[in-house]
């Protein structure tokens, strides 16, 4: 298959490229040429939010595109203007965030009421729903993958890899409750894996990308990342209640964590898609490659933003542990 990815250098649409080439794909990427290129892909460079950014498409057709982008609904536009008459099938990775949660029931299936634009103060969520939207009113036939949290290898927004430093740092290490509590999650490379099997089956419609729930307690998540970040850390469970009070930002600055009422993006429905065919790896060798690739690092990544200061987690941790 002729695969074009709009993106295609930065997590998921790099590992949605190494993928397609693995399975002897003709992958070419479009982007702004800002970061080195995969081996074995085709790249053309343009600004899609410009008048005339898809010029350096000219004569190229292909059988499916991987759109990536989680920005202005503009991004979506101006790509299925300038593809529609080039493509055969448009794969758009959305997220489980567009969903209601409030006006649906879990575990939350791909049925459940999506969020009105005009009705949320979230940025990112409008722009995926508007952009789901854009997607599905284009004629085009399109697949649309609502992927939950993501986590492996090259995970910019920091939240596995905190966790493992923090372990690596050793020493009494605030962990939030439950230790039952259960995280669902997919590792990046398994969503490359289903975004191309959606390309080759052609996938209609929208699919929750997780696995199952309770596909690791949260306890046995942070036991493996001590683990493998080499067993320094002594974890100090402490109750969900007595986290929040003592001024914890959950999910900000315990990354992956939220107290049990507030569940909902651990609790999707992924039926429709272990049906299709996706697969899901072991816990264990999410956090194992994580490392290896946090380890082959020179530097911290810019947007390595998230986590607990330890002047405050030494604060919350006196006389409790």
């Amino acid at each position: 298959m002729k695969i074009l990815i709009l993106g295609g250098t930065k997590f998921a649409g790099l590992h949605a490229a190494r993928e397609a080439v693995s399975k002897g794909h003709h992958v070419t990427l479009f982007n702004r040429g800002t970061r080195p290129a995969p081996d074995g892909v085709a790249s053309r460079v343009g600004d899609r939010l410009l008048p005339n950014g898809y010029d350096s498409l000219q004569g190229l057709t292909f059988d499916v595109v991987i759109d990536t982008w989680s920005s202005s609904p503009a991004g979506i536009k101006s790509a299925v203007e300038a593809l529609r008459d080039r493509v055969r099938h448009y794969v758009y990775i959305s997220t489980i965030s567009v969903y209601d949660f409030e006006r649906g029931n879990a575990p939350y299936s791909e049925s459940t009421p999506l969020f009105d634009p005009g009705e949320t103060d979230n940025q990112y969520i409008r722009d995926k729903v508007q952009g789901e939207s854009i997607v599905s009113g284009s004629g085009l036939p399109h697949t649309i993958i609502r992927p939950g949290v993501i986590l492996g290898p090259a995970e910019w927004l920091w939240r596995l890899p905190w966790w493992l430093l923090r372990m690596k740092r050793g020493g009494v290490t605030l962990a939030p409750g439950p230790r039952d509590l259960g995280l669902q999650f997919i590792d990046v490379r398994d969503l490359a894996k289903f975004a191309i099997l959606a390309a080759e089956e052609q996938l209609d419609g929208p699919y929750n990308l997780v696995s199952e729930m309770g596909h690791v307690s949260f306890g046995d998540f942070l036991d493996a990342a001590n683990t493998v970040a080499g067993g320094r850390a002594e974890l100090c469970w402490m109750e969900a209640q007595r986290v929040v009070d003592a001024g914890v930002a959950p999910w900000v600055e315990l990354p992956l964590w939220l107290p049990p009422a507030d569940l909902s993006v651990y609790s999707c429905d992924v039926r429709k898609a272990l049906g299709a065919g996706l697969t899901v790896r072991p816990a264990r060798e999410t956090i194992v490659d994580t490392w290896k690739w946090v380890a082959s690092l020179k530097k911290l990544p810019s947007t390595a933003k998230v986590g607990l200061c330890p002047t405050k987690e030494k604060q919350v941790l006196d006389g409790c542990c």
